[in-house]
């Protein structure tokens, strides 16, 4: 049996979301972030050398990285679903976003979270100005505009598919997905992108999604 090593709130959310989908049995191993540095714990090394989440283990196969775990366990259970025919233009958006995911989109807004926090906390008092220019100036001249042109270029492709790799849901939603929810679930209010928000709104509202959170506890990114 699948054994899904977890942390709470955490991108292997999205990974326990492609297992109900699959409808694929599985255990869950959890861990909980450190309270004062919301780090994961060291205890995941003993799994996985470089101690970051999410790992699935498949018998004596053990796999790490999001996009890896997601692409395995479509081709080893999705029974011909959750991944378009090769060669066609479904496939090949499939592998567009399966890989868009974390290495346009997630690394654009993590970097907006760090900068975030090092204004909000940048001490002593003095040091904060020069904290908060060198924030502003990262923000506007490379961070934020760079935001803006994958969200533009998101709300576009979604304005005429209700998925990103053709008619059904594929595991590129599911790499997707993490994300956008974590991008929409502070910006629930924002007017610019419908398509991302109503999007966001019809993948969580998946029966196998909500059996998910059922499962993996506490997620902040809900909307």
């Amino acid at each position: 049996m699948i054994v899904v090593h977890h942390l709470n709130n955490s991108r292997s959310q999205r990974v326990l979301w492609a297992l109900e989908e699959l409808g694929v049995p599985y255990e869950i191993k959890r861990y909980e972030r450190d309270l004062k540095t919301n780090l994961a714990p060291s205890s995941l090394k003993k799994v996985h050398p470089l101690g970051k989440f999410p790992v699935i283990s498949d018998g004596d196969i053990t796999i790490a990285e999001s996009g890896a775990i997601i692409e395995y366990l479509c081709q080893s259970y999705g029974k011909g679903n959750f991944i378009p025919e090769r060669n066609t233009e479904g496939h090949r958006q499939y592998i567009y976003w399966l890989h868009f995911a974390e290495g346009s989109l997630m690394p654009q807004l993590l970097f907006s979270v760090i900068l975030n926090k090092i204004k909000s906390n940048a001490s002593p008092f003095f040091i904060k100005p020069i904290a908060n220019a060198i924030v502003q100036k990262v923000m506007s001249g490379y961070v934020g505009p760079n935001i803006t042109t994958n969200l533009n270029f998101i709300e576009e492709h979604l304005k005429n598919n209700d998925w990103f790799a053709g008619e059904q849901l594929s595991g590129a939603d599911i790499q997707m997905s993490f994300p956008l929810e974590a991008w929409a679930s502070k910006n629930s209010t924002n007017q610019q992108y419908p398509n991302i928000l109503a999007y966001v709104k019809r993948f969580q509202e998946r029966a196998a999604y909500q059996r998910a959170l059922d499962t993996g506890g506490h997620y902040d990114y809900t909307l």
